[in-house]
This record gives C-alpha cells, structure tokens and sequence, in this order.
C-alpha cells in the first residue's frame, strides 16, 4: 500500500476521529463514510482501524475478520455530499471552483441571471467560489468543430468542485452530437451515476390535479445515470431496407444498480424521508430488471427503518396523477427515470421549475435546470429562471452549504406566490426581471 495513498487518505479524513477506512488492494482512493456510524467496503478490501497519528506514521491495525466479499458490497456513502476534505477545504480558506456552461438556446440566458445569483448569494453568504466560465455549445462546435475538448475536462476532473449547465441542443446541428459529447462526456466521464430530481411542487397555484394540494407533491427521484440504453450499444442490419433490423441494448450491472439504490436509500436516511419505492418492469424485462429487483431486496432489508415498496413503472405512472402524496423517494434505471421525472415536472408548474443534480461517488458534480435549450424563446427574455436558482441551491447543498437549498427555495416560493415569475408559472415578467426579484431577496436576507 503507497504513501500516497496514505496521504490522500489523511486528506479525506481529516485528522479529528478515530474511526474505520478502507484501502482497495489496487490502490484506490477510500469512499467517503460516516466514521461515527461505521462504515463497510467493497470486494477486494480491507477494513481498518485508524488514527491520524497512525495513518501518519504508517501504522496500520487491520481489524480481524472484517472481510466482504462481492455479495455484501455495503458502502454507506451519501451521494449528495461531495468527499468530506472537499467540504472542509471550502469551508476554510480555498475557493470551490465551479464551471459555468451556458450551453445553447435559452441555457445562455438563464445562466447569465444564475451567474449573478450565484456570485450575490455567495458574497452574502461569506462563500468561497471561483468560477470560470466554458465557452462549449454549438456556436462553438459550429465555428471551429469543438466539442468538449481534452483540456476542458481535464479542468473540471482535476480543478473543479461542480459544473453547472444551462441547456444543450440546437436546430441548427440536427444529431446533436456536440451535445451528446458535452452531456454524456460529463456523466460518463465524471461517472455521476445518479441524477436526482426533487418533484417537488412550491405553490398550489402550480398544482394541475384537481382536488390535490402542493404539499401533495414532494418527491424525489433517484435515476441512474450511467447505464440502460444511454450506453449506445446497438446497431442495424439491412439500413434502410424493408427488411431493416434495429437494436439497442439495456445495460445493467449488478455495480450500476446496487449503488443507485444505496444512494436513494441514504438519501431517506440523511433527509428524514420514510419510504423508498423502486419501479422496473421485470414483467417484462425478467433479466435485467430481474437484476433491479433482487438487488432492490437486499439493499432494502439493510434499512429497517425505511418502508421499502416495488411498484410496475406503468402503475407508477398512473400513481403520480391519482395520488401523489403516496411517493416520497423514487429509484428507477435511466430510461424510466428520464420518463417519469418529465411527468413529474408537470405536477409542479413545467420544466421551468425542474432542477437537477448529477453526482456520484468523485469529487465533481454536475448541475442542470431540465427545460433544454427551448429554441423557439432563445433569445426573448421570456425563459423561467426559477429552475436554476433551485439548481444553484442544489448545487451549495452538495458542496457543503446546505442552507443554501431552503434560503433559495423559499425565495423560489416567494416569486410564485407574489407572482413574480415568468407567464409560465402565472406572472407577467421577463428572465432578466426575475432575477432581478431574486437579488433583491438575496440581498433582503438576514
């Protein structure tokens, strides 16, 4: 085992507790645990009992008989919190550095009114942040054929604590491939294997079911991010022929699934949520969500203290309009996901009210409102904002801030019920003018 392990150990540690971490045999950097909860390991690992001073010094006491194997991978990692040696640096003197990708179509404009909430609540807050702004998207891609290039996510894997992305898409560049190698190069290449998506309604005057209030909707959803379809494996036999044959293949591994699901289950832990549902469709898929569900039981009965539910993704579907307020944490594989978290921004006032979060088990997060890149108001001042002030508090929570989220949501909600917010959502103003209500109630806070 190397000393620079060791050190970077140390690191991610702190030096405060003692408590147990664990080494892969390959060299591998620990994964973040609550020490004063214990914590267990992967395959392939060693448990240890550690001090600062030990690890220090290179001493390092192997607890006896504190071997897993494969079968009993329970790593209690909390996936919206970035390691803990990230938080204390931010918290202490080094600046957590954020990049800034505006992307296409209207994602320019919300992010330019983000970026200033951003800075405001930062300095009102007494936050340390750099940011840097990327110059990606299909302007680019269109006058020099850049994509993402190496450089770039060099940066953001080595320098940066999160990404926060306007919008991707452009009619002007039909396959979308800039996107796919700027969207997919982030998730895939950053490994952010969970997209988390609070459904969560802030205004009954945004609840489209009758007889149903906002506080009939809060939900979040768990949407593995890393495999299913996405992957891209597939092809065609006979194109463009009568006799054409199309596949594309669902990717799930036992890793892939298992991690998503812990994730969900520590976020009810972490939250103070009481029930975690996970929706498949092993009726008919009976491999490869026969995978879901046997993973599913497992992880579910380390958490006895959380109702765990399985449920159909059709039935789901029909759920979230019928009653809505039987849903509280949702884990689903990425094609479902993607599906069922649109249904759920219609429950709370559209897409420009959706926010999301891409994380995993690294350093990096990557943040994004999901309303795309809508090119047919590109350009009009008439883009909802609130999206990616909810994402910016998002964002702050997982880096260590979380008053954050509430202080930016209530100032959401506040822009709902005083209806100063764009048409979409019931008011009259333009994306400028909302964030110019936002500042203002940045600036008000106490």
């Amino acid at each position: 085992m190397s000393s620079d392990v060791l050190e970077r150990s140390v690191e991610y540690q702190g030096f405060e507790r003692r408590g147990v971490i664990a080494f892969s045999w390959s060299g591998g950097i620990p994964m973040d645990v609550d020490l004063d909860a214990g914590a267990y390991f992967s395959a392939n690992s060693a448990v240890y009992s550690v001090t600062a001073d030990e690890m220090i010094n290179g001493e390092i006491l192997p607890l006896a008989g504190s071997w897993l194997d494969a079968g009993q991978e329970r790593a209690r990692a909390t996936t919206l919190r970035p390691p803990e040696s990230q938080q204390k640096r931010g918290m202490a003197v080094s600046a957590q550095k954020i990049a800034i990708i505006g992307g296409d179509g209207i994602g320019k404009e919300v992010m330019a009114v983000g970026r200033k909430i951003l800075d405001a609540y930062a300095q009102k807050r007494g936050i340390a942040i750099e940011v840097v702004e990327l110059d990606l998207g299909a302007d680019r891609f269109l006058r020099d054929g850049t994509t993402f290039p190496a450089e770039d996510q060099k940066m953001i894997r080595e320098e940066c604590s999160a990404v926060l992305l306007g919008a991707l898409g452009d009619p002007r560049v039909p396959d979308l491939g800039y996107a796919r190698d700027i969207l997919f190069g982030l998730r895939f290449g950053l490994d952010l294997f969970s997209n988390i998506r609070p459904v969560i309604c802030l205004h009954d005057r945004l609840m489209p079911l009758t007889g149903k209030k906002a506080s009939d909707c809060n939900t979040v959803v768990f949407r593995e991010n890393t495999e299913g379809v996405y992957v891209g494996i597939g092809g065609n036999f006979k194109k463009g022929t009568p006799d054409e044959v199309a596949i594309n293949e669902d990717l799930n591994t036992r890793k892939g699934v298992e991690r998503v699901i812990r994730a969900a289950f520590e976020y009810a832990v972490s939250h103070g949520r009481k029930r975690v549902l996970m929706s498949d469709k092993s009726n008919a898929m009976q491999y490869a969500h026969g995978l879901w569900q046997r993973t599913f039981k497992e992880v579910a009965a380390e958490y006895p203290a959380i109702e765990s539910k399985h449920m159909y993704v059709d039935a789901l579907c029909l759920q979230m309009i019928r009653t809505p307020e039987m849903l509280d944490v949702v884990v689903t594989n990425n094609l479902f996901g993607d599906i069922v978290t649109d249904l759920g921004a219609g429950l709370q006032g559209g897409l420009g009210m959706a926010a999301s979060a891409n994380v995993g088990a690294g350093k990096v997060g990557l943040f994004e409102p999901v309303h795309g890149s809508a090119p047919d108001i590109a350009g009009k001042d008439k883009a909802n904002p609130l999206a990616t002030v909810l994402t910016i508090g998002m964002m702050l929570d997982w880096l260590g801030h979380p008053k954050a989220e509430q202080e930016l949501t209530d100032i959401v909600r506040a822009a709902i019920d005083q209806k100063q917010c764009t048409v979409d959502v019931g008011g009259t103003l333009g994306t400028k003018a909302v964030g110019e209500f936002v500042l203002g109630q940045v600036a008000a806070l106490a």
